[in-house]
């Protein structure tokens, strides 16, 4: 591996990688505090750590961003950047995802439709990888990318809504999905 695949933006990518596991030990094993009384006053039962594991998470968010912005801008998108980007967002969603279907904030449905989604397309870009094709991100992935973001934040914030916008996430997750598959529908059925 040369030295140009340790740039900025593929650390960024590997930040995300390091720091799911925080999200997940900050939701799961760490309970400092029994609620922040100012949060009570509004109606949000949040101990440190919820703040915490929502701080680390917006971060490590940010650095999805962050490194895309960055690629692009400096010439630096490389071989190891286009595998460790996709996996490391899919590596801090579904420890966050994990995590709140432990604290049986989210169903186990919903990861399920998440993770067969990814699965689905992850597939698809190897098979289309195989033929020589390569299946970017569409902009439907990335709008349901936000909103997996945004619905995870606020369930772990357990702010009002969350399960809502989840739901909207849900649908944009199987919309997208859908659209994918129509689009490599060629690939995966061998037509000519």
């Amino acid at each position: 591996m040369g030295k140009r695949s340790f740039n900025i933006p593929n650390l960024l990518s590997l930040s995300r990688i390091l720091l799911a596991p925080f999200v997940m030990v900050l939701l799961l094993y760490t309970r400092v505090g029994r609620g922040i009384p100012f949060l009570r006053t509004l109606g949000l039962d949040l101990t440190y750590s919820d703040l915490a594991a929502a701080l680390v998470f917006i971060v490590a968010a940010l650095t999805d961003t962050a490194d895309g912005y960055i690629a692009r801008k400096k010439g630096l998108i490389t071989n190891l950047g286009k595998f460790i980007d996709p996996l490391s967002d899919k590596v801090l969603v579904m420890a966050a995802l994990i995590a709140l279907l432990e604290l049986h904030r989210l169903s186990g449905w919903m990861v399920m439709v998440i993770v067969a989604r990814d699965f689905m397309v992850s597939g698809l870009r190897m098979v289309a990888a195989a033929e020589g094709q390569v299946i970017a991100a569409s902009k439907l992935g990335k709008v349901k990318t936000v909103f997996q973001i945004i619905a995870i934040i606020m369930m772990i914030l357990k702010l009002p809504l969350a399960i809502w916008v989840m739901y909207v996430s849900i649908a944009l997750t199987v919309w997208s999905g859908l659209v994918y598959v129509a689009n490599g529908w060629d690939l995966i059925t061998d037509a000519d």
